[in-house]
């Protein structure tokens, strides 16, 4: 008599397991959903020329706080501009703050004969500079139309002074309306953007 509930008990017991296993096999080698990870690609190449002469300090890009993921963010202007969404099977290997960091070093020190400081050296510079991102999405202006929006602000420091702040903002028109085409777009505008602030800096460093 007691064979009975006992087989009862197993039947469903299995049945859940072998669910369990079909839904584990559908996501694919090692039982987890394939996303599409990107990054900023090469680092740019070194340049002939140095722009900068003395040593600068380089902070950590930062960032809004919801911005603090590796989603890979767009906006669609054309019904809600104010809401930020996230593509579902797409993301940054890193949240963008800490791209745009590792491509902003990369940058300034392929310019630089003073070389590039991080606050984790404790040495000290001459000047300092702190960069903020404000804005980093694909926009959709309409259903098959995007372009990339990347805007900062950046401030140059000095002894305990600030030298001088700007604003900058650069838009790249996306190849195509996906993650892929909001990716290459913010990656070039990013490029774009940082020989800009490069360019600022260098002109208002004392070499």
């Amino acid at each position: 008599m007691s064979a009975t509930p006992v087989l009862r008990l197993r039947t469903p017991l299995a049945a859940l397991i072998a669910v369990a296993l079909l839904g584990a096999c559908a996501l694919g080698p090692g039982g987890r959903e394939e996303f599409a990870s990107y990054d900023f690609g090469v680092p740019p190449p070194a340049e002939a020329a140095a722009r900068l002469r003395q040593p600068l300090l380089v902070y950590d890009v930062v960032a809004p706080n919801w911005m603090d993921t590796p989603a890979v963010f767009y906006r669609l202007a054309y019904q809600d501009a104010a809401r930020p969404r996230s593509y579902a099977g797409s993301r940054w290997m890193m949240p963008p703050a800490a791209l745009f960091t590792n491509r902003l070093r990369q940058h300034f020190a392929a310019a630089s004969r003073g070389g590039v400081l991080v606050p984790a050296d404790g040495l000290r510079a001459g000047h300092a500079l702190r960069v903020e991102i404000e804005e980093f999405a694909q926009v959709f202006d309409a259903p098959g139309r995007s372009r990339a929006v990347v805007r900062v602000r950046a401030s140059l420091l000095g002894n305990r002074a600030l030298v001088a702040q700007r604003s900058f903002s650069v838009e790249r028109p996306a190849a195509s309306a996906d993650a892929e085409g909001g990716v290459r777009a913010l990656t070039a505008a990013s490029d774009e953007l940082i020989l800009q602030v490069l360019d600022w800096t260098a002109g208002n460093v004392k070499n």
